[in-house]
């Protein structure tokens, strides 16, 4: 197992929870969730062109970016959607309880896809170890939910 996978894992896990305080914070600045949003989305979107034109990766053809499936495209769309709930979730439900209910929501469905190799992931089954990683999270989740 490469240990470095794991701590970035773990370190973007902690960088989650922050950037979802930052953006509640940045929301309550200007008054507007989808504006928060959009700077949050649109700062982002500079350093991630900043970090392509510094990797010098050539740019894919118009007829490449053609052929791309239309629910490929979706991600930014989850992601603004991601992006809104929390903003609006973290002030009325704490950060705890949104972390908490999104890795559950994330388990869950990285059980689904890995299981039934949706959306061209590898096959891992649902064993019964992973059934019990889910019930487990579960029930720390309703730990932290129930405060």
């Amino acid at each position: 197992m490469n240990y470095i996978y794991i701590l970035f894992a773990f370190l973007v896990g902690l960088a989650i929870t922050v950037q979802a305080g930052v953006n509640a914070n940045l929301r309550q600045a200007i008054g507007s969730p989808i504006l928060a949003a959009a700077i949050s989305f649109g700062s982002g979107f500079a350093a991630l062109v900043f970090l392509f034109v510094a990797s010098g990766a050539p740019v894919p053809s118009l007829e490449t970016i053609k052929q791309v499936s239309w629910w490929k495209w979706m991600g930014g769309v989850m992601g603004a959607i991601y992006m809104i709930t929390v903003i609006v979730s973290v002030p009325k439900i704490g950060t705890a309880n949104l972390v908490s209910l999104s890795v559950a929501g994330q388990l869950v469905a990285a059980i689904l896809l890995d299981h039934y190799g949706l959306l061209g992931f590898a096959l891992h089954p649902a064993n019964g170890w992973r059934l019990l990683g889910v019930l487990l999270i579960s029930t720390g989740v309703l730990l932290v939910v129930k405060n």
